[in-house]
């Protein structure tokens, strides 16, 4: 096989792909051919819904299938612009068809001529119009392509560009290693998969809707079963690692310090930790509950212990923010004990790096606090007992590992505010102990939650005002980052579900038009907007300003799912709610609701008009607060998609972390137990994958780091 028959094949090696645009196609992680069949659709063109031109949809485009009734004529204006002009028909009118600055097309269209034209069809006084539409021959004996990719662009990169790149690397991958399918067979056949050559065709260009999902089905059982192998051969329960016992586990001092007393589920979760910490094998443990039912007191309590017993401890978090969220908590917490803590963060300086690495190492530090520059060569503890990760599924399974083997003989515990369901946990985790905090502490209010449609504009934005004139401060998530990003696309790529049916949704209300909406409304407060396509400072800026309240109202994409304590924020939005799983919405709700001021959560959507399962979860909403409960719903009714999701609008995620294309539009939760319940048997058969290669390259490529691979 030559080396442009793999799909290793650098992008470079397509014809026309040259170093600019191999440089373009650098900047969203592709790098090879197989890098760019794995930039799957967001959506399609749905030009296999042909109407006559009286039923096309005006407001969006439409396929049309006309007979050319005049010879395309060409004008030259004053500006050297040239137009081609024709006319074509249907039994239901007559419409005038141009093209802009090609010429060439005059020799295309011949009189009797028909074609499947694509485009805006705009109403005129003796018919119809079209500017510049696709188009493509149309014969009775073959069958036309129902539907047309529409890809995630970037600056420099057309759709044009990347299908005609698509289909060369579509060639290749027929003839490559594509075609020698990782998936062993058995599993397949049990599953119904098809075979993957017919997958990335099927997903890349469609025979059917039908085909299309058969495509996805295995595209997204690829992407659990790889995650699965992943996260089962990062530590099992049947060879625990050695870990320094910490003996003495009594907390009766930190406890003492605390405004409050444990709860139950707090209390619980405690005495399993010390349990762990007390033998001399790794604690391997999994704190999941609620946005604010007291994980970080339970990791205190852990720090705590390590620190009594001689060791110190490292915490882990995803962003530079909750990173120094947990520093101010904890080092006066802490500190009141005699614990000596330190913030670790990339914007820190070299020589302030160079100090704190210092004091780590010779121990005089005992816990040290940070995001992913913990995984920096130049952080080693003297005396490691234990490892802490907050908000776990922002981070690779490398990731928690490499902290993890740079402490060796540590104990680890990983938080997570995402309420998992029990089946899921134990399928996803199995590998971990889970302790589930499902009890929140005492005077927690309840954020009450209302659904209502756009008729209830005007005295939403009244009830803003009247938040922020009191003191609060409001958030406000729209599920888009700007208007009309998904315009080229008919559907959504998760628009049709997993039988392949569409179930066409709402038009999506854009983070930054709506900002600049509310700041022309409301002049005399700051209006702000964040999205996960900002670089990560001016995220942190923009967060800091709001929980300093010099930002009053903030709209956001989900990226805020996660974020800071805010405890004058009061009011949270939700627009297109339909468009959330129960559990994201949760998340979302938990962002408010934090400090003394009665708080709220709106829903905003015409689906509380409808029927169906969109209606279903905004009532849901209304009516139910315990996470688990809600967990358990939303995989009933969406499968484990959202419990896979991190902020849906980042095109690439954090160096390292685990990033799913379509595994989280799954609706199968019986999928994902199936992927894991595979891997686990596979592992049996070859714990480190040497018998199938194939499968090894996919894991060590969906969980690659910097450094290393898994082993």
């Amino acid at each position: 096989m030559s080396e442009l028959n793999t799909l290793n094949t650098d992008i470079k090696k397509l014809y026309g792909v040259g170093k600019v645009r191999a440089a373009t196609y650098a900047k969203i992680g592709i790098q090879t051919v197989g890098d760019l069949l794995a930039h799957y659709p967001r959506g399609y063109e749905n030009r296999g819904d042909v109407r006559l031109l009286k039923d096309a949809d005006t407001e969006g485009k439409t396929a049309v299938l006309l007979t050319v009734a005049t010879e395309p004529r060409v004008a030259r204006l004053k500006n050297r612009m040239t137009l081609v002009k024709f006319r074509a028909y249907d039994e239901s009118g007559i419409c005038e068809i141009t093209y802009f600055n090609q010429e060439y097309l005059r020799s295309i269209f011949p009189v009797g001529g028909e074609f499947r034209f694509y485009g805006k069809v705009q109403r005129a006084k003796n018919g119809y119009t079209m500017s510049s539409p696709a188009y493509e021959p149309y014969s009775p004996d073959e069958a036309l392509a129902p539907l047309f990719p529409v890809y995630p662009l970037t600056e420099g990169l057309s759709q044009k560009q990347i299908s005609k790149d698509m289909r060369s690397a579509l060639i290749i991958a027929a003839y490559s290693d594509a075609g020698e399918d990782f998936l062993p067979d058995d599993i397949r056949s049990k599953y119904s998969l098809c075979v993957r050559s017919f997958a990335l065709r099927n997903i890349h260009s469609p025979d059917s809707f039908s085909s299309l999902a058969a495509a996805r089905k295995r595209l997204i059982f690829d992407e659990l079963f790889t995650f699965a192998l992943g996260v089962s051969m990062s530590g099992t329960k049947s060879a625990p690692a050695p870990a320094v016992p910490c003996k003495n586990t009594d907390i009766s001092l930190l406890e003492k310090l605390l405004p409050y007393a444990l709860t139950g589920a707090q209390r619980r979760t405690v005495d399993e930790i010390k349990r762990d910490m007390a033998k001399d094998t790794a604690m391997n443990r999994m704190i999941v509950g609620d946005v604010g039912c007291g994980k970080t007191v339970c990791a205190a309590a852990a720090i705590y212990i390590a620190v009594k017993n001689g060791r110190q401890a490292a915490l882990m978090a995803p962003t530079e923010i909750l990173a120094t969220q947990h520093y101010n908590d904890l080092h006066v917490l802490l500190g009141k004990l005699g614990v000596h803590c330190e913030l670790l963060i990339g914007s820190l300086t070299a020589a302030q790096k160079r100090a704190i690495h210092a004091r780590v190492a010779s121990g005089e530090t005992d816990v040290v606090i940070g995001t992913q520059a913990l995984l920096s060569a130049g952080v080693e503890l003297a005396r490691p007992g234990l490892v802490v990760a907050d908000e776990q599924h922002r981070f690779g399974v490398n990731q928690r590992a490499v902290l993890a083997e740079k402490n060796k003989l540590s104990h680890m515990l990983v938080m997570s505010a995402t309420p998992i369901p029990r089946s899921l946990a134990l399928a996803m985790y199995g590998n971990l102990d889970v302790s589930r905090i499902d009890e929140m502490p005492p005077g927690r209010q309840r954020v009450d939650t209302f659904a209502v449609d756009e008729g209830y504009r005007d005295r939403l934005n009244v009830f803003i005002s009247k938040q922020v004139e009191s003191g609060g401060q409001v958030y406000i998530v729209c599920p888009a980052v700007e208007e009309g990003e998904d315009e080229d696309a008919d559907l959504l790529m998760d628009d049709i579900d997993g039988e392949g049916r569409v179930k066409k949704s709402l038009p999506l209300k854009s983070a930054v038009n709506y900002a600049s909406e509310l700041a022309d409304k409301f002049p005399q407060y700051h209006v702000a907007f964040l999205h996960g396509k900002m670089k990560p400072r001016d995220k942190d800026g923009i967060m800091k300003s709001f929980a300093e309240g010099y930002i009053k109202v903030l709209v956001s994409t989900t990226v805020i799912e996660v974020g800071v304590n805010v405890p004058e924020a009061c009011l949270m939005i939700v627009e297109n709610a339909e468009r959330f799983g129960l559990s994201q919405l949760h998340q979302l709700r938990g962002r408010v609701g934090r400090g003394k001021r009665k708080s709220y959560c709106v829903l905003v959507s015409d689906a509380i008009n409808t029927e169906g399962k969109a209606k279903e979860r905004l009532l849901t909403m209304k009516s139910c607060y315990d996470g688990f409960e809600i967990a358990e719903r939303d995989l009933a009714m969406r499968g484990p998609g959202d419990f896979l999701k991190g902020n849906a609008d980042e095109t690439v995620r954090q160096s390292g972390g685990v990033k799913f294309r379509l595994a989280e539009l799954c609706d199968d939760a019986g999928l994902m137990r199936a992927a894991f319940e595979e891997a686990k048997s596979l592992l049996d058969r070859s714990p480190d994958l040497s018998e199938f290669p194939g499968l090894a390259a996919e894991v060590n490529k969906m969980f690659t780091l910097e450094k290393g691979t898994i082993n």
